[in-house]
């Protein structure tokens, strides 16, 4: 009887699958932190005889080269990807032993890249499950616009027939297990539900519902930006990404903070917003390693920039050291673990920034308060409606557009209060005063904000 484990990696919004049998597994789609990939493996008893990948991977670095190197496995990248190590070239209908009855079959499904392959799990000759990589998505499709702009319509029109190839070779109760979707922004849209089979992907996935063209029309204007640190992925995939290295980083005293703040490299308190907020360094930037640390920082920190991190554990500290290295960020210059108070040096003492909510923004105005209010969602969201009078900004963008932010007081608010953080952190660094709200979007209108609604056609 074969199994297929899910391996999620819930701050990129990926999963990575172990599937096998008694004695033997393949892993698809590894992450960089390998170690999560050989422990299930050592729980389920197997040998790992094969790694897959679905594609050069543009939104995280992979483990599977160092996968493969450490256990002997068999490297299986699809053929007509150009990558600069020895691999096992696979091509459409290739097939893999993995264990007694269990066979891994190659299903060439362009769109997400050129070269994107699914692999079909084939037990006593019957399939049970598809690994779709960034084709085939629960209720959606991976984007087609992370290669080449000028390949991108190209590319929709081939994620459309692939999907339809998938949904007619394969029967109805075979098991969709995707790689993205689950918030990653390698998908078109976001995921629809955690489990799903190609019946059930028949039924409701536009890709499959709808027409080519129509599908096409609707996937290119639902496409949204393109997280900046992508540029860096397929190329360090390509070229075959190091060993991961999560040994403690350089410890930090106030003194070398300082001189680092004062060399122009980012320090980045890692702690809650409810916590920075209260109190923090001046000229840190709060991600939170509870939040989507890895994609926020490393979509908004110059590509290379030395980074410190400030922690106020020891745990949280190096959970933000692999979620970042997942995405290529692999050594932090130096770190520190405490309280503002062990951060600071002489006479500099904590600073802080007020947090509030809705309607609290909502009383401001009534009293005639000179309050700017600043939208750090992204443009799809924005899309959907705003408050009125509201300058927008979306949050990756913040640090290059500060000079759009009016004079006054800023009031920063997101979906939900996270990204809010982010940038209220950055322009308290720049010096601005700023409020922070830290609340869900849908209490705007019942504070009484003014809103403006799209009209929808």
């Amino acid at each position: 009887m074969f199994f297929a484990d899910i391996l999620k990696t819930e701050g990129l919004g990926n999963r990575s699958y172990l599937a096998g049998g008694a004695r033997c597994a393949v892993v698809v789609d590894p992450p960089r932190d390998i170690d999560r990939v050989m422990a299930a493996a050592a729980r389920r008893g197997v040998r790992i005889t094969a790694v897959a990948e679905t594609h050069v991977h543009n939104d995280y670095i992979t483990g599977g080269l160092e996968l493969a190197r450490l256990t002997g496995a068999r490297y299986l990248v699809p053929a007509e990807a150009s990558v600069a190590y020895a691999r096992v070239p696979v091509t459409d209908g290739d097939a893999e032993n993995i264990d007694d009855g269990l066979v891994l079959r190659a299903v060439a499904t362009p769109g997400h890249t050129p070269h994107h392959t699914s692999y079909v799990l084939e037990e006593d000759g019957q399939a049970v499950a598809a690994f779709t990589g960034g084709s085939l998505l629960i209720g959606s499709v991976g984007r087609p616009d992370l290669v080449e702009p000028r390949l991108t319509g190209q590319l929709a029109r081939a994620q459309h027939a692939s999907v339809h190839r998938l949904a007619s070779e394969l029967d109805d109760e075979v098991a969709v297990l995707p790689t993205h979707g689950f918030g990653s922004f390698c998908s078109s849209t976001q995921s629809g539900g955690e489990h799903s089979t190609i019946g059930g992907e028949k039924a409701s996935n536009p890709a499959l519902v709808q027409d080519v063209d129509d599908f096409v029309a609707a996937l290119l204007a639902s496409l949204d930006d393109v997280p900046a640190y992508y540029a860096h992925m397929g190329p360090a995939n390509a070229a075959g990404p190091a060993p991961l290295d999560l040994t403690a980083p350089q410890h930090a005293d106030a003194g070398e903070i300082a001189r680092r703040l004062a060399a122009g490299e980012w320090v980045v308190d890692l702690r809650s917003r409810t916590a920075f907020a209260d109190g923090h360094l001046a000229g840190s930037y709060n991600f939170e390693v509870e939040g989507q640390l890895a994609t926020y920082l490393a979509w908004m920190i110059p590509w290379g920039k030395p980074v410190t991190l400030l922690a106020d554990s020891a745990e949280a500290l190096a959970r933000a050291q692999r979620e970042l290295a997942r995405v290529g960020i692999d050594r932090p210059a130096a770190a520190a673990v405490g309280a503002p108070a062990d951060w600071v040096t002489g006479q500099n003492q904590p600073v802080s920034f007020p947090r509030a909510r809705f309607a609290d923004l909502a009383a401001a105005r009534e009293r005639g308060e000179d309050t700017v209010v600043l939208d750090v969602r992204r443009d799809s969201e924005r899309a959907g409606g705003w408050i009125r009078g509201s300058v927008h900004i979306p949050v990756h963008q913040v640090r290059q557009r500060l000079h759009e932010v009016p004079a006054g007081t800023v009031w920063v608010h997101c979906a939900g209060g996270m990204r809010a953080a982010i940038a209220a952190s950055v322009l308290d660094a720049a010096g601005r005063a700023v409020v922070a709200v830290d609340d869900g979007y849908a209490a705007a209108a019942d504070a009484g904000l003014p809103l403006v609604t799209p009209a929808r056609t």
